[in-house]
């Protein structure tokens, strides 16, 4: 075993034929909870991807036990530093009652049967509980739904809250029944008798007691239960505990495999430069200079970019940096960023009161505003921005004898694998998918153009290539989050009460997430959006769409606080009234602030309050302006996912999106000019810096064990607008435009 126990398919582990991955059935030809593989069943193609040696057996999907006792969990997510590897596992691990010194986990593979049916469900049926009996049919038929979108998939903070709730807790839990009752058959007892612990089935009434691994064989050929059962919280041994992340030791000594740590005997380097306007095609090229430099094998004109084969990365990109090339005109050359939001402005005028497709109402928001006391409007306005992961894009592919592999790391294994398919133009089955640690997502690796170009060149060469975008082409060619306008009204009775909330605003990424104010009180709201066509690549960025709405919302909101002459987090208490759990969560953070309090001269302090993915967090920051820019001091986080699995991860998540949400609001702008993307690398796409990060502070709460958050993405959307407000609060200056480096506040 690896000395950090996190394996990867098909690379580490010894394991004999008593191993077992439990918790498994086919009903109706459908994964329930894991897919039994024996003598026969088509399944069994999943064995060498999971085990080593001829002496190994799989018998089915999700967690396998070992002669040695160790127990390892099968994690259908992958790990890009958000702890996902030790979070499900420690759901797995709690249900079973495995020792957790001795739990493995390994990735699954790029596979069908590890499609993210959990997710589907969730998504689509939230709310749907079914009797035992039925249980298997409609499992079967949301998993079936789930591989025909290829949804194996990490992303939308759904791995805790869908996977971990429905899948690992239930795998877990049905393991430790299994074996409970292969002990029983054995020792003869009434399995309610048999008692398990930290790896261990006990009998206290004969005192016969034995580890899991004697059972395990014996355990697999027990039916499952449809609706095992779960624990309650007051049960819990490893979820709610912060158990350190298995990922974390090889990423401090170095040992851990990036995608760009891919290495393959006769590999060559690929240097790659796209045109620079979307949908533009290559019209021609000098590589007179390219042709001659050392190490360079080939120039290849795919059309829609170039590459340069060397020996060496350095070879190929400098190689690439000399070749001048000439691209076609398309309808995008005279786009800029002045003439992106006029068009956001004339399609928002163009629906003026009526337009627009309605998102959600209540009530009447445009009588009650015209008979309102006080009226407030306000237009704000973000830029596209680029993920900016620290690893840069990258994928090793190697096309040869009708088989294809890939070496990559992705949010979406079995989408890059079915990409680089149809990019070799070979069936999903030739292609073989090699999934590694990602070095940063945040959604950018939810999309397979690397994927695609890489195998595109391999399949021109003939040999193993790994390609390597530049960090200039890495900005240039992202899969951006899209700039965006909002225009608000509200209004305010006599006593200052929100009665009318209505907003307009470009449409964004995804439509579910909607700017919709269902947590607060307001009678009669409108929601609205335009649609403005736009040739641009976009894609799901952080958080997404709340990202937007976060600073949107919370904005405005503290203009309607201000136009009622009443204190920000005063005001949103009367507007969470009647909502115990919204409003613990908006107190806490207020509570450990010390909202209220004097601060020094030229010192504000902003509150924000968004529930996003499941979890609800609020924020205050606070905020020094008495130098040049804004200087953003402190950070206090309250935030309730429901049930914290893993504190210490959970706990790095906020923090972490607070670093990353920050960073877009300080200095995250990507502009066009000609239609091509003007920033090239962190000199004018600036990160945030060490010296900047404010301190965190974060108060957990767990206020519905049943209904879990998500953790990766809820922490981002409050800090912008809790920043933005301090600013107010200091300075008495509205930010209604980010980033904030666009401003002056001398």
């Amino acid at each position: 075993m690896s000395k950090t126990a996190t394996d990867r398919p098909g690379t580490k582990g010894k394991w004999t034929r008593r191993a077992f991955i439990g918790a498994g059935v086919v009903a109706g030809g459908a994964l329930v909870v894991g897919v039994a593989v024996r003598q026969g069943n088509p399944t069994e193609r999943l064995s060498p991807l999971l085990t080593d040696g001829k002496d190994e057996q799989l018998l089915n999907a999700w967690v396998k036990v070992g002669a040695d006792n160790v127990v390892t969990a099968v994690v259908p997510h992958v790990e890009m530093g958000q702890g996902v590897y030790t979070a499900l596992a420690q759901m797995l691990a709690d249900e079973m009652d495995a020792d957790w010194n001795k739990v493995r986990i390994l990735e699954a593979p790029a596979d069908m049967q590890y499609v993210s049916d959990s997710i589907g469900r969730d998504f689509l049926f939230p709310d749907l509980e079914v009797p035992a009996l039925f249980e298997p049919t409609v499992a079967g038929g949301i998993l079936e739904l789930a591989q025909a979108m290829g949804l194996q998939f990490t992303g939308g903070s759904y791995s805790v809250r869908a996977t971990g709730q429905r899948a690992m807790r239930t795998a877990g839990a049905a393991a430790r029944e299994m074996l409970v009752a292969a002990a029983a058959s054995a020792w003869q007892v009434p399995a309610s008798e048999i008692t398990t612990a930290n790896s261990m089935i006990l009998h206290r009434g004969s005192g016969k007691s034995a580890p899991f691994s004697q059972f395990a064989l014996a355990a697999a050929e027990q039916s499952l239960p449809a609706k095992p059962t779960l624990k309650s919280p007051e049960n819990y041994t490893i979820m709610g505990q912060p158990k350190a992340r298995h990922d974390i030791p090889e990423k401090v000594d170095g040992s851990a495999i990036f995608g760009i740590d891919a290495q393959v005997p006769g590999m060559k380097y690929a240097a790659v430069r796209a045109a620079p306007v979307v949908g533009a095609t290559v019209e021609s090229m000098d590589a007179t200079t390219a042709k001659t430099m050392p190490g360079v094998l080939q120039i290849l004109n795919m059309g829609d970019f170039v590459a340069v084969v060397a020996d060496g990365y350095w070879q190929a990109q400098q190689a690439l940096n000399t070749i001048d090339t000439q691209y076609s005109k398309t309808e995008g050359d005279g786009l800029d960023q002045d003439a992106i939001f006029a068009r956001y402005a004339a399609h928002l005028d163009e629906a003026g009161e009526d337009g627009g497709d309605i998102e959600t109402e209540q009530g009447d928001a445009a009588k009650a505003f015209a008979g309102a006391a006080v009226k407030v409007e306000a237009e704000y306005k973000v830029p596209f921005l680029a993920h900016a992961t620290m690893e840069p894009m990258n994928c090793t592919a190697w096309v040869r004898d009708g088989k294809c592999d890939v070496w990559s790391g992705h949010q979406a294994p079995v989408n890059a694998r079915q990409a680089a398919a149809d990019a070799a133009g070979l069936a999903f089955e030739d292609v073989t998918y090699h999934n590694a640690y990602l070095g940063g997502g945040f959604g950018r690796r939810s999309e397979s153009d690397n994927i695609v170009m890489a195998t595109r060149i391999a399949k021109a060469t003939g040999y193993p290539v790994k390609m390597i975008w530049s960090r200039e082409e890495d900005t240039a060619q992202d899969h951006y989050r899209p700039s965006a306008t909002s225009r608000f009204r509200g209004g305010l009775d006599k006593e200052g009460k929100a009665v009318s909330w209505s907003n307009i605003h470009t449409h964004l990424f995804d439509p579910k997430d909607a700017p919709t104010v269902p947590y607060y009180n307001i009678a009669s709201h409108r929601i609205r959006k335009v649609d403005v066509p736009m040739q641009l690549r976009f894609g799901p960025w952080r958080s997404v769409d709340h990202s937007q709405h976060g600073f949107f919302i919370e904005s405005f909101v503290d203009e309607m606080a201000h136009a009622a002459g009443k204190d920000g987090y005063v005001f949103r208490r009367e507007l969470l009234a009647g909502s115990a759990r919204h409003l613990k969560v908006l107190d806490t953070a207020a509570k450990m602030s010390g909202w209220g309090s004097a601060l020094p001269e030229k010192h504000g302090r902003g509150i924000a309050f968004v529930p996003s993915f499941g979890s609800i967090v609020a924020q205050v920051a606070e905020v020094d302006m008495s130098g040049p820019k804004p200087k953003v001091t402190k950070v206090y986080v309250a935030a309730d996912p429901g049930f914290v699995i893993n504190p210490d991860g959970f706990t790095a998540q906020m923090e972490s999106a607070i670093a990353y949400g920050l960073t877009a609001a300080l200095y995250g702008e990507i502009t066009l000019k000609d239609g091509k993307v003007q920033q090239s690398n962190f000199h004018d796409y600036p990160m945030l810096r060490m010296n900047e990060m404010p301190a965190v502070e974060v108060a957990l709460i767990n206020g519905d064990h049943k209904r879990l958050g998500g953790g990766g993405e809820p922490g981002l959307p409050p800090i912008a607008p809790a920043v933005t407000n301090a600013i107010f609060a200091a300075t008495g200056k509205r930010v209604r435009e980010l980033p904030l480096s666009k401003h002056s506040f001398a």
